[in-house]
């Protein structure tokens, strides 16, 4: 009897202890936006619980905990915390042959940087496609271990590509028979590789389906891997349960990756109606990284980008204006996404604009960085929104994002878990 005593005795210790650790947050807005209708509601109370959202509602009946930390945002209004669903966080906007005096060890530490200052950007959930000897799982768990700063991440490690494709080594010659990690030529190569990525730590698969912007001696235009290259990935990655995203600038190229069954196709520069038809009758999303193209082009000189590579980019970019405009107007699936590394980190809000510039409303764009990307990511219900049962990741601008989406350039408040990591209001 004394035993069960005793052992009820620690079990309620434990249940106290349990219920006094809960850490509550009440998050006071004058404005929160619902992105999946549009709706702006005012005076509203978001309560967090051990870094999840348990309830939303108008703050005069909002039932707050005596013990919950309240934060005060009258003035402002709060949003899904943002999502990028096209990063390379371990990388920087060099694009000459100094990028190849740069360790991998020195890139995952360049990644702890740029992580923090895409999550201050209101960016606190990103997808990054594409790094070295698998960079970016180190610094996706370091982040998990609450060793660095940063936003929720999924990652691919190293991006597929064929010899000599666009995520190939193509700046040294032949006698240092330089490769990049996920070369593979083949169906069973590629099926090793894929398999290989996943032992490895990658949440998603990256291919390079035609050529690039940023590589020497290859066409943007032109496919790269085979179709049935394209379709056995692919066919490993779903298998395992990852999803696949495809580099892909040329027309044909977007098309097989998307007969392949990719999940997104990323850029979608040359993308024409056989292409949108095939994307929409397979519910394949576009994320077309636009922003870059005004920031290359200002800052070539900057960057010192080597002039085959500007040449391509002179092209390159007002014909994806173009095309990515009309599969806008043909209804495509979008995801927001920014290629950041090819324009400094912490830009990434300057999306949101040239979407709207080439057609979609304030709130296609906004959606299309909330609810549109947790889709694709695999992660609705988790980001991109302000639900019970969401992660507690929420931003806040002045002004009505809905009237000026340049709003989303300039957050002021950022919170990832229920923790504030940034207060602008507070000063």
């Amino acid at each position: 009897m004394r035993k069960v005593c005793a052992c009820l005795a620690v079990a309620l210790l434990c249940l106290s202890a349990a219920e006094a650790q809960t850490r509550r947050v009440a998050v006071h807005a004058g404005h929160v936006l619902d992105v999946k209708s549009g709706r702006m509601l005012a005076d509203q109370t978001i309560l967090i619980e051990d870094g999840k959202i348990v309830s939303t509602g108008a703050a005069a009946e909002a039932k707050v905990p005596s013990d919950a930390v309240r934060i005060e945002l009258p003035n402002a209004t709060v949003l899904p915390g943002l999502i990028d669903a096209h990063t390379h966080l371990t990388m920087e906007p060099k694009f000459g042959y100094e990028r190849l005096a740069i360790s991998v060890p020195r890139e995952a530490l360049i990644g702890a940087k740029n992580a923090r200052t895409t999550l201050l950007a209101g960016f606190t959930t990103v997808r990054n496609v594409g790094a070295s000897e698998f960079s970016d799982v180190a610094l996706r768990d370091a982040i998990n271990a609450a060793d660095v700063p940063g936003p929720r991440m999924l990652v691919s490690g190293p991006a597929l590509s064929i010899t000599g494709g666009h995520c190939d080594n193509n700046m040294l010659p032949f006698e240092y028979h330089a490769t990049e990690d996920g070369v593979a030529d083949g169906v069973a190569a590629v099926q090793h590789k894929v398999r290989e990525n996943i032992k490895y730590g990658s949440d998603l698969i990256k291919v390079c389906a035609t050529g690039g912007v940023l590589s020497l001696g290859d066409n943007p235009q032109h496919s790269q891997f085979t179709l049935e290259e394209m379709k056995a990935i692919v066919a490993d990655a779903h298998r395992l349960g990852r999803k696949v995203a495809a580099h892909a600038h040329g027309a044909e190229g977007i098309r097989w990756a998307a007969e392949a069954g990719v999940d997104s196709i990323e850029h979608g520069s040359y993308i024409d109606d056989a292409g949108i038809a095939v994307m929409k009758e397979r519910g394949t999303y576009l994320v077309p990284t636009l922003y870059l193209g005004d920031w290359m082009i200002d800052n070539a000189g900057l960057t010192r980008l080597p002039p085959p590579l500007l040449a391509k980019a002179q092209e390159v970019i007002p014909a994806a204006r173009k095309n990515v405009a009309h599969a806008f107007a043909s209804g495509v699936k979008v995801a927001l996404g920014t290629d950041a590394a090819v324009y400094p980190h912490g830009m990434n809000g300057h999306e949101f604009g040239v979407m709207v510039k080439l057609g979609l409303t304030p709130l296609q764009a906004i959606q299309a960085g909330t609810v549109n990307a947790a889709d694709l990511l695999g992660w609705s219900g988790k980001v991109g929104t302000l639900e019970p049962g969401a992660w507690g990741d929420m931003v806040a601008v002045d002004g009505d994002p809905l009237k000026d989406v340049t709003t989303l350039e300039r957050v002021k408040f950022v919170m990832k878990g229920g923790e504030v990591v940034k207060n602008d209001y507070a000063r």
